[in-house]
């Protein structure tokens, strides 16, 4: 169900990404496609009912592709739309501030962050 525009583009916006699974899952999909275990295994915390909910929507909104391969056992692949893509400079300054924000409070990056900044820019 594709989400209900508002008169403020902010809203709009925040309407599609602020669900807290939702922003992560777009983070793990901007490093490239993940099968439905890999974003399980990345996010956790989330149940198998909650990420499922999550993807359907996301699709359902435009904002991944979901493709499925007839093998046994059968293989799911996520990966975002070109809607989805051009959310990357909005996710792109939410990384950009909360690392400002760690540096000022001492905390160091890893390799896994610094993986994702380049995947943003």
């Amino acid at each position: 169900m594709p989400v209900k525009t508002c008169a403020c583009p902010v809203e709009t916006t925040l309407s599609l990404i602020s669900n807290r699974w939702v922003v992560l899952i777009l983070r793990d999909l901007f490093m490239g496609t993940k099968r439905f275990g890999e974003l399980k295994k990345s996010l956790s915390g989330i149940s198998q009912k909650v990420l499922t909910a999550n993807l359907r929507a996301m699709e359902e909104q435009g904002l991944i592709t979901r493709a499925v391969y007839p093998e046994v056992p059968p293989r799911v692949e996520y990966a975002l739309t070109d809607l989805g893509l051009s959310l990357r400079p909005v996710i792109a300054s939410m990384f950009d501030w909360g690392m400002a924000y760690k540096e000022k409070n001492g905390e160091a990056s890893n390799e896994i962050i610094e993986a994702l900044g380049r995947a943003l820019h």
